[in-house]
């Protein structure tokens, strides 16, 4: 978890996102214990109360629970939660406004599709997987 913080945008929010990517990437699992917003301070050299507000957002969105006097711990069904509201707001951001640009361009559906299916094909073949 030891990132860097920027200042692009809030610090309590780059946490918040930080656990989300942890979860994500099965760093954090479910039903275990988050760092402390003590020990996320710390780490950060941020004020615990920062640290607690990005923990808290995630409390709110039952992506952690509080176990009294133990912590904070990882939901059950936490990564499918982060997965499906990611995938929302990959819509929103990319995808609605790439089909209102496409159809502004005079792009079809299906010249989009053939373009989305050539880039993907020549990752691909950069990274030596064809």
């Amino acid at each position: 978890m030891q990132e860097i913080l920027n200042q692009e945008k809030s610090i309590y929010l780059q946490i918040k996102e930080m656990i989300e990517q942890d979860i994500l990437r099965d760093i954090l699992l479910e039903e275990e214990r988050v760092p402390s917003t003590n020990e996320l301070a710390r780490l950060y050299a941020i004020n615990p109360a920062t640290a607690a507000k990005g923990i808290n957002l995630l409390v709110e969105e039952g992506i952690l629970y509080k176990k009294r006097g133990i912590g904070m711990f990882v939901a059950e069904g936490a990564k499918a939660a982060i997965m499906k509201k990611r995938k929302e707001c990959f819509f929103d951001d990319y995808i609605r406004g790439l089909l209102l640009e496409a159809a502004s361009l005079g792009i079809s559906k299906k010249e989009l599709i053939e373009m989305i299916a050539g880039a993907g094909e020549q990752d691909e073949e950069a990274s030596g997987n064809a």
